[in-house]
């Protein structure tokens, strides 16, 4: 667990699903201070004069907003910056102390709790191990977390707590056999409602939305999203999962599950057709290691902490690689996008290799017709789901929804 002054990371804000429990402390701003708040959060810092003219409000009305949230502590004063003329411009940046949100990521093989504040720092941080999940484990640690790092903050800091945001793969029980759990012990998971059994027992709303769109809503925003307006994204997990970007916003789908990645059909290296998630996914590593005699659990004590495996983490690099580079030319055949980006649940040097490897791998390919995407390493890391979720209650409260800040943005800056 970190102190107060722990490791900075940026939040993720995947789409907002309707919070349970405690919607009625929730201030539900008006759109123009929710504006003000997101273009001050996407530039780190903005003068009225820099609002005004990339939100399009009057100065008058900027000025209004700014006063007001400067009052009530969520904006505070940067230096004043002098021009050659006229007076200094004031830069106004969120201040970090005023609100703070807990984010869970509920995984096949652990569960983070973090503290974030409203910068996307995050504060606090607890993390579990497990065989597998099991709805009483996961809950007693959501609550019994929530409880001890309460306990650490004063009574200020513990009123300015927008909620509690979780992140977790859906349909947990089709996965038993890949994680190794006893037969029937997934199937609880079924009739289990996380989202109403934490909001039951905590007094802040809470929110819910799947993992891998919580990474992918995180690299959206404050990974390569203002850069790469459409885009895939895989986020190498205990299995692999993803998302997809157009036009700045994550395209679901007609039934939620769009750029879910891992059921796509890839050939693996004895040219047998394969499903992208049993090949490139981390349990796939842990079994090739316990297969050599290798302890696999440093693989879930923390994802910044692996050690190098040697042949067998090269021979899973190598042939996630490969599964990669057709997953893209595959996709890149029906949408044209400007980017792939790859991420996952390990250290940053593992991610760089795999990058490496998959961009060696697709110049291999049959690249005829095809306009291929960038391939680079996503931003956020490690943490993108869990940031993912703490970024849920905030940008419920105080933010707007990213496709409308988009918009705002492009209209903004092409006038």
């Amino acid at each position: 667990m970190s102190s107060l002054d722990g490791p900075t990371h940026a939040p993720g804000t995947p789409p907002i699903l309707n919070p349970a429990g405690g919607a009625n402390q929730v201030r539900v701003r008006a759109y123009n201070e929710r504006l003000v708040l997101s273009l001050v959060r996407l530039y780190g810092s903005l003068s009225k004069a820099d609002i005004a003219r990339r939100s399009g409000l009057s100065a008058q009305t900027v000025s209004v907003i700014m006063r007001e949230l400067e009052r009530e502590g969520v904006l505070s004063r940067g230096e004043p910056v002098r021009g050659r003329v006229g007076q200094p411009s004031i830069p106004m940046h969120l201040n970090p102390d005023a609100v703070y949100s807990f984010g869970v990521k509920m995984g096949r093989r652990s569960a983070d709790l973090v503290l974030m504040d409203f910068v996307g720092r995050i504060r606090m941080q607890l993390h579990r191990t497990y065989a597998y999940p099991q709805p009483d484990e996961i809950l007693a640690f959501i609550i019994s977390g929530i409880r001890e790092l309460e306990s650490i903050l004063d009574e200020r800091q513990r009123s300015r707590i927008a909620g509690i945001g979780i992140a977790a793969p859906f349909e947990l029980w089709n996965w038993a056999d890949e994680v190794g759990a006893p037969e029937g012990t997934m199937e609880v998971w079924r009739g289990f409602d996380l989202q109403a059994e934490v909001a039951a027992r905590v007094s802040h709303p809470v929110y819910l939305q799947n993992d891998a769109t919580s990474a992918c809503g995180a690299e959206l925003v404050f990974g390569v999203g203002p850069s790469y307006p459409d885009f895939v994204y895989l986020f190498i997990g205990s299995f692999i999962g993803g998302g997809i970007v157009l036009n700045s916003a994550i395209f679901s789908g007609r039934t939620g599950t769009a750029g879910a990645i891992g059921p796509l059909p890839v050939r693996d290296k004895n040219g047998e057709n394969r499903q992208l998630l049993d090949i490139a996914s981390i349990f796939v590593l842990e079994n090739m290691l316990r297969d050599k005699g290798i302890d696999p659990q440093p693989l879930w004590y923390s994802a910044d902490d692996w050690v190098d495996f040697g042949a067998p983490m090269e021979t899973w690099i190598q042939d996630t690689a490969k599964a990669l580079a057709q997953a893209i030319v595959a996709a890149a055949s029906i949408i044209d996008f400007s980017a792939a980006v790859i991420d996952g649940g390990f250290p940053g040097w593992v991610r760089k290799r795999i990058v490496s490897a998959t961009i060696r791998e697709a110049a291999k390919l049959d690249l005829q017709g095809v306009v291929m995407p960038e391939i680079i390493e996503g931003v956020v890391g490690a943490q993108a789901r869990a940031i993912g979720g703490a970024s849920l209650p905030i940008f419920a409260r105080y933010l707007t929804d990213q496709n409308v800040l988009f918009k705002e943005i492009e209209n903004a800056e092409g006038t």
